[in-house]
């Protein structure tokens, strides 16, 4: 299926979001809400796709078939009007495939793959898992690069050979080396996207495309906002709203744990959040307290519905 928003500057858009998973109070995946949620996020925050099953969206604690559901859900909801983007990242290079051709199966218009985690596999390994996994299927590949959370760099030159594959198009950055990702840019053509709302503007003035947020979920429109203002040559409106989402960024990102944050965003909006599964642990009264008068001073509105 093609990509609604994708062009060859940005082939999953540029305004997207690595949207939560939204639970019942018994714990179960909320599909009717993640229908509600998505379609929040395009129509009312202005996304260009979104990202479903990333570590955001709990993915390490849903099971295949509740990734699918979700998956089928949102395309449902969303599909014909914003780029839908299925995280099927792992450490095991046949289940990541499974997944992978799971969603080409469920519509997703791209994939999300990010490194595989905690068996830190060499360079080597690490190129033949994504080059595995970009031949299993039809479908654009992002790749994830987040050492931070997998333990293992993707090293520019690995991600070189990797954009020899006409399937891998583009790399979410988490590891927030401006430089090296500049060179690979130069070098390879891969479109990058900023992974880091710490540093979304100054991504975009590397070259980004665009970003993919969790503070988006609550600030989408801004967001977008800031990226066309840059875009369009006016940088001192782009820094104006980088400037005033400050409070926003930290509250979600710096607190603690990002699904645990926009979750009691999303629930201080009135909108489908829930809680979060094990091991996480849901925000306290005192954070949440403080997140709410950040979001306010961002020029959230706090309004429950």
């Amino acid at each position: 299926m093609a990509s609604p928003t994708g062009t060859s500057a940005a082939p999953f858009g540029r305004m997207l979001t690595a949207m939560v998973t939204p639970f019942t109070p018994d714990g179960e995946v909320d599909y009717e809400g993640a229908r509600r949620l998505a379609t929040y996020l395009v129509d009312e925050q202005r996304h260009d796709g979104l990202v479903v099953s990333g570590t955001t969206g709990e993915s390490p604690t849903t099971s295949d078939e509740e990734k699918d559901r979700l998956l089928r859900a949102v395309i449902e909801a969303v599909g014909d009007r914003a780029t839908i983007v299925a995280g099927v990242g792992t450490n095991d290079t046949p289940h990541t495939v499974h997944l992978a051709q799971a969603a080409e199966r469920a519509g997703a218009h791209g994939l999300l793959v990010v490194t595989p985690y905690y068996n830190k596999p060499p360079q080597e390994g690490i190129y033949r898992h994504f080059m595995t996994v970009a031949d299993a299927t039809g479908l654009p590949n992002m790749l994830y690069d987040i050492p931070g959370r997998t333990g293992t760099p993707i090293h520019s030159e690995t991600l070189v050979r990797l954009s020899r594959h006409p399937g891998i198009v583009a790399v979410k950055d988490a590891k927030g080396d401006l430089f090296a990702g500049s060179q690979v840019m130069a070098e390879s053509g891969l479109v990058y996207y900023s992974g880091d709302d710490l540093i979304n503007l100054p991504w975009l003035s590397v070259g980004a495309a665009g970003v993919v947020s969790v503070v988006g979920h609550v600030a989408g429109a801004d967001i977008h906002d800031m990226i066309d203002a840059y875009l369009g040559g006016d940088v001192r409106r782009a820094r104006e709203i980088h400037e005033r989402l400050l409070p926003v960024v930290t509250a979600i990102m710096c607190r603690t744990q990002g699904a645990i944050m926009a979750k009691a965003a999303l629930n201080l909006l009135g909108r489908p959040g829930g809680s979060v599964r094990p091991p996480l642990v849901d925000a306290t009264p005192e954070q949440i307290e403080e997140l709410g008068a950040d979001l306010a001073r961002g020029g959230v509105k706090v309004e429950v519905r």
